[in-house]
Parts: structure tokens; C-alpha cells; sequence
């Protein structure tokens, strides 16, 4: 099993799960939070005065998947989420030792 992060723009959210929905994909955790990493944030004015803004808002999306759909799911995401301009974001996928569904007690693949 693959864990699965991805950074994302905000508005790129409804594309990428659109085309995850696609590949069967039945299920994300997605949370909002921000950060920085290249841009190291933006300027922005608001009512006549300029201020910086260090951590850009962003959404991250949780996935857990079999290791042999990893490879789509990611590709799916990237395809997604890609505008070309600075701040597209980034994927990870770890390895995941174990899952567990808490209802039935059902493991690993049978839990996802």
C-alpha cells in the first residue's frame, strides 16, 4: 500500500478529484493548510497598505491506495494540478505498513 500527499493549489481541488474519481479512487482526506517553499510567499496591498504574506494557502490531499495504482494516481494528480506557474505544488508517496478499518477491523487492502 502507497500513501499518497499531494500540495495543490486550492482551486485545482475539484480537477484533481474529478480525475481520481476516474480511476476508482474511492476515497481522500483533504485539509487545508499553508506554507511556502520556492515563491517563500507573496506581497499583497489591502486597503491602500502593502504587507507580506510568508505562507500561501494550499490543500492537502491524503490518499491511500494498492502499491499498483500508485503510479496512476500520481500521474492523475500532477496532470491535474499543473497550471505551469510557480506554486503548482508537490506529491509524496511513502510506503504504508498497515491499515486498519476501525468498524469492522478489516486490514490492509480489504480496509481501503
Amino acid at each position: 500500500m502507497k500513501l499518497i500527499m499531494a500540495i495543490i493549489k486550492p482551486h485545482k481541488l475539484d480537477d484533481v478529484r474529478e480525475g481520481l474519481t476516474e480511476l476508482g479512487v474511492q476515497g481522500m482526506t483533504v485539509s487545508e493548510v499553508k506554507g511556502f517553499g520556492r515563491q517563500k510567499g507573496h506581497t499583497e496591498i489591502y486597503r491602500g497598505a502593502e504587507y507580506t504574506v510568508h505562507f500561501v494557502p494550499k490543500v492537502k490531499i491524503e490518499i491511500v491506495v494498492e502499491t499498483g495504482l500508485a503510479e496512476r494516481v500520481i500521474e492523475c494528480i500532477r496532470e491535474a494540478a499543473q497550471s505551469g506557474q510557480i506554486g503548482d505544488g508537490k506529491i509524496f508517496a511513502l510506503d504504508l505498513e498497515q491499515a486498519v478499518r476501525i468498524r469492522t477491523g478489516e486490514t490492509d487492502d480489504q480496509a481501503l
